[in-house]
């Protein structure tokens, strides 16, 4: 886990993305470092959606395929 300086309340862009991985995961945002939301239901059904709907109109023209939470190692 990062420790975020007490010191320095804001950080540029640049200096966060140096910053290594955090597991949860963290965000950028306004300056600052915060924790990602994990997902609940209601961004699972969105997400599932969208990619369907995407997923009909990209495939059959053969111009690639949506995946969901896909994380690569």
């Amino acid at each position: 886990m990062i420790a975020v300086s007490q010191v320095k309340s804001q950080i540029t862009l640049e200096e966060f993305l140096k910053l290594p991985e955090t597991k949860p995961y963290s965000e950028y945002i306004n300056g600052k470092i915060e924790q990602k939301p994990l997902p609940q239901g209601d961004h699972s059904t969105l997400q599932s959606r969208l990619v369907a709907v995407i997923n009909e109109i990209i495939r059959p023209q053969k111009l690639g395929h949506g995946f969901t939470e896909l994380l690569g190692n």
